[in-house]
């Protein structure tokens, strides 16, 4: 057998180990967001919820994840003492302002992780989409009130994660996720104020299937 033939065994013993190696998850999960509006005088507010996604991974080390989560309504109260005039000429009327508002993220990208016995250790980095209704409940309220802003529409900006975790197995085929803490930023737009980065903290736990 020639060199040339060598190779090609190696590599295609290399690919088939590979591939033998891989591993697909699907995880279900409870979520905890501290979202940050970034409205002056609105204070962080606090999403409960949850969801799942998959992983697949290649020779047990980086695989590639998907996930979605919603969470359930929150209340956001905004106060003015006196009528404000937007620089854009919108006018908000003195009073309170509450509304309800939920969210949803769908985030997508690459995981890395340290497959020892038992425990695996692993960090992400995660890019994708999310949605709130939060603001535009907030901009109608005050609408309703006679102000003159500007209408917020659906949005679905840009959103990141990035963080890690910890999987604890508890057999060949099931463990636990006890903690996954991430840094999550969202790109949302509001008619009174100028920013649009929300810097949110996240965190999720709950069961992975492995397959």
């Amino acid at each position: 057998m020639n060199l040339g033939r060598v190779v090609f065994v190696i590599v295609l013993l290399s690919a088939v180990s590979a591939v033998a190696q891989d591993r697909f998850e699907v995880y279900g999960e409870y979520s905890y967001l501290r979202f940050n509006p970034t409205i002056f005088g609105l204070n962080s507010r606090s999403f409960n919820g949850g969801g799942g996604g998959a992983t697949l991974y290649f020779l047990h080390v980086f695989g590639i994840k998907g996930e979605f989560m919603g969470y359930g309504s929150t209340t956001f109260t905004k106060t003015f003492s006196s009528t404000v005039t937007l620089p854009n000429g919108g006018i908000i009327p003195a009073g309170s302002y509450t509304s309800q508002g939920n969210m949803f993220t769908y985030l997508f990208g690459p995981v890395i992780r340290i497959p020892i016995p038992k425990v695996k250790p692993f960090g992400e980095i995660l890019f994708g989409g999310s949605n709130t209704n939060g603001y535009v409940n907030l901009t109608s309220s005050i609408i309703a009130a006679g102000g003159t802003i500007s209408r917020t529409p659906t949005q679905h900006p840009f959103t990141m994660a990035i963080g890690g975790g910890l999987d604890i197995d508890i057999s060949k085929h099931v463990a636990l996720r006890p903690g996954e803490i991430d840094y999550m930023l969202s790109r949302y737009t509001n008619p009174l104020t100028s920013t649009n980065n929300q810097n949110n903290f996240r965190y999720c736990g709950g069961v992975v299937f492995k397959f």
